[in-house]
C-alpha cells in the first residue's frame, strides 16, 4: 500500500508533467493531433491513477513515450516518476541513482511502520550530498 503523502506528490509531479508538454505544444511545432491525444491520455491517468494505484503498467507506458516523444523535455522529467512507476523507466536512471531510490523508499516504509511522519523531498537531499559533506 502506497502511503497517500507519497502518492499525492507523485500525482502533483504528473500534473507538473503535464504542463510541461502543454506549454511545449504550444511553443513548438508538435503534430496538434497527436499531441493532443497524448496529453488527454495524461489527464486520464491522472484522474484514473488515484483509484487503481498498484495499476501502474499505463504509468510506466506514459512515462516511456515522453522520452521517446518529447526528447527534448526528456531531462525535465521529474526523476520521482522514474521510481514512482518503475518497470521500464528505470531504464532511464543510473545504478546511482537507483540505489539512492531504494534507500529512500526503505526509509519511506521504515517510517510507515512505525507511523512516523516521512519527508520524501528531505530525505532525498539528505541522500544526495556527496558522502564528505557534513549532513546538519
Amino acid at each position: 500500500m502506497v502511503s497517500k503523502n507519497y502518492f499525492d506528490h507523485n500525482l502533483a509531479l504528473l500534473a507538473h508533467l503535464r504542463g510541461l508538454l502543454v506549454a511545449l505544444g504550444e511553443r513548438e511545432q508538435i503534430p496538434d493531433e497527436s499531441h493532443a491525444a497524448f496529453v488527454q491520455r495524461l489527464d486520464e491517468l491522472i484522474i484514473a491513477l488515484p483509484d487503481i494505484p498498484e495499476d501502474r503498467h499505463l504509468g510506466q507506458d506514459m512515462i516511456c513515450q515522453v522520452f521517446h516523444r518529447y526528447p527534448q523535455v526528456a531531462h525535465q522529467v521529474p526523476r520521482d516518476l522514474l521510481w514512482f512507476f518503475g518497470g521500464d523507466c528505470l531504464h532511464y536512471m543510473p545504478d546511482e541513482e537507483i540505489s539512492i531510490y531504494q534507500q529512500l523508499d526503505e526509509r519511506r516504509h521504515e517510517a510507515e511502520a512505525q507511523g512516523q511522519p516521512f519527508d520524501w523531498n528531505q530525505e532525498r537531499q539528505l541522500l544526495e550530498l556527496p558522502e564528505t559533506s557534513s549532513r546538519h
